[in-house]
């Protein structure tokens, strides 16, 4: 499939900011209850907190890295729906796993016992349909599952996970179902992987990137990425002759043209670009250059493409990216979790230091999944991804082709990285919870706070999507948060090189 650029009418020029940080148009809620029974995201949540609130005493240490967990970071902004501000919540983190095989049991069977017993009052106190018994059923049995794999029962797990294959189809009507389905496909894989040995799948990149692109016509979150990362990096090569952009995992390069646009018709004339490409597939790459370089001919601007293929994580050193003396260095990274990404990150962070960049936009998945327990991955990426299905739930029926495909090929597979394959465990290779952390912490590093015009561009691009009532944004910190009703999913921030002032 040939990638299709974006080109938004209106995007990428120069913008008044907005005066407000924080825009939500979410409906009014009933505040007695606060979250809808329709949202499964708002479901998960709120059977997390009860179940963390009715523990028994002796397992309060998982009980509170449940919560950390459910708060997805160590820092995690929560918008309010009905002051339309945001405020942080702080929990410590504290380690799992370090009691006793009697004591593991015991604490499976009362976790057992909470949620079944939850679910019953839920049910009667709700009068819930029998769509929304089902899902509720099948959510709690869930958690069940993942307890007993976290408790290292992997029988008692694979007994659930039976259940749950049986009661829960990927085609399902619900959310729940759909969303019960490709969990438990992906832990049914990690009890496999527990007694055959670690493995990771085979990756078919032309099916990721086809659906990657679909994705990024059903939602705003890509695009969101795509445009607030470019008006950083143009403000970055203001009055810049010679750029060199460096996009760690270009796919199909649907973001650049945009940039392209505004580079080729800027006042001061164009740049020379160069682009360097990094991604898993040679074929791609070439296909994705070709399509870029024919479309910097047509704007008459002077264009330089070159590849690398390269597993993602694999060792990369500064002597393959050529930068040349005189660029102006931009590094772009839009992460996920579709790859089993190898070698440790601080091999990354070195390398881009190395580039010395004078600007490094980062688009994160705004939860925590590359550290902690299993059940603390578990309750993170399950709120997430209940979040991620109510999106597009709200923008496409069940049975939409586009919907399944994004949710097959791209929800699935990152579900199944961070639980069936992901964990510090696996390789023993340090993994970053959060980059941008990271990044902070560095002496190497110093944030560049997103801009007013990086944030009206964010709401150009939500304007385009019809529910529009449920997308939120934020702006704070230096960064812009786009999130779907109260849940924060994608964070977008800029950075520059301390040493790269004579770029």
């Amino acid at each position: 499939m040939k990638a299709e650029f974006e080109m938004v009418h209106g995007t990428m020029n120069v913008i008044q900011p907005h005066e407000t940080n924080w825009i939500n148009n979410s409906t009014s809620v009933n505040p007695l209850f606060p979250k809808p029974v329709s949202d499964l995201s708002q479901w998960v949540e709120h059977i997390t907190k009860q179940l963390i609130d009715d523990l028994p005493e002796t397992v309060t240490t998982t009980a509170d890295t449940l919560q950390t967990a459910a708060t997805s970071g160590d820092q995690y902004f929560i918008p309010s729906s009905h002051s339309g501000e945001f405020s942080p919540r702080k929990a410590s983190r504290k380690n799992y796993g370090d009691d006793t095989s009697a004591d593991r049991a015991d604490y499976e069977l009362q976790w057992g016992n909470e949620l079944q017993l939850h679910a019953e009052n839920s049910r009667r106190a709700r009068g819930l349909s029998k769509l929304d018994q089902h899902g509720l059923t099948l959510i709690t049995l869930l958690f069940e599952c993942a307890v007993a794999i976290s408790v290292e029962n992997p029988g008692e797990a694979h007994r659930m996970l039976l259940e749950l294959t049986q009661m829960a189809s990927p085609y399902g009507p619900s959310c729940a179902e759909r969303v019960v389905a490709y969990f438990a496909k992906a832990m049914s894989s990690r009890v496999l992987n527990s007694w055959l040995g670690i493995c990771s799948p085979l990756v078919n990149y032309k099916s990721i990137h086809s659906a990657f692109q679909v994705f990024n016509t059903i939602s705003p979150f890509i695009k969101f990425a795509h445009f607030t990362s470019n008006q950083a990096i143009l403000e970055a090569f203001h009055r810049r002759d010679r750029v060199h952009i460096i996009d760690l995992d270009i796919m199909q390069g649907l973001q650049w043209p945009a940039l392209f646009h505004i580079l080729a018709t800027r006042m001061e004339g164009p740049p020379h670009v160069r682009m360097t490409g990094i991604g898993t597939s040679s074929e791609v790459l070439l296909e994705t250059g070709k399509q870029l370089s024919n479309f910097a001919r047509r704007l008459g601007l002077s264009f330089e493409f070159h590849p690398i293929t390269r597993n993602f994580g694999d060792h990369l050193d500064t002597s393959m990216v050529q930068v040349r003396r005189g660029e102006t260095v931009a590094v772009h990274w839009l992460q996920h979790s579709l790859y089993d990404a190898t070698g440790p990150d601080w091999r990354t962070m070195k390398l881009i230091e190395e580039l010395s960049p004078r600007i490094v936009t980062l688009v994160e998945q705004d939860m925590s999944h590359n550290g902690g327990s299993f059940l603390d991955r578990f309750v993170g990426s399950l709120h997430y991804y209940s979040t991620m299905f109510d999106s597009l739930e709200a923008y496409l029926p069940s049975d939409n082709p586009n919907r399944h495909l994004v949710e097959h090929c791209l929800m699935y597979r990152e579900i199944n990285n961070i639980l069936a394959i992901g964990g510090p465990a696996r390789s023993g290779e340090d993994k970053f919870r959060h980059w941008r952390s990271e990044l902070g912490a560095s002496n190497s590093f110093m944030q560049v706070g997103m801009s007013g015009n990086s944030m009206a561009q964010a709401q150009l691009i939500l304007n385009m999507f019809p529910p529009s009532n449920g997308y939120s944004l934020v702006q704070g910190d230096g960064t812009i948060r786009l999130g779907w009703k109260d849940t924060s999913l994608y964070v977008a921030s800029a950075w520059t090189c301390s040493h790269a002032s004579s770029r």
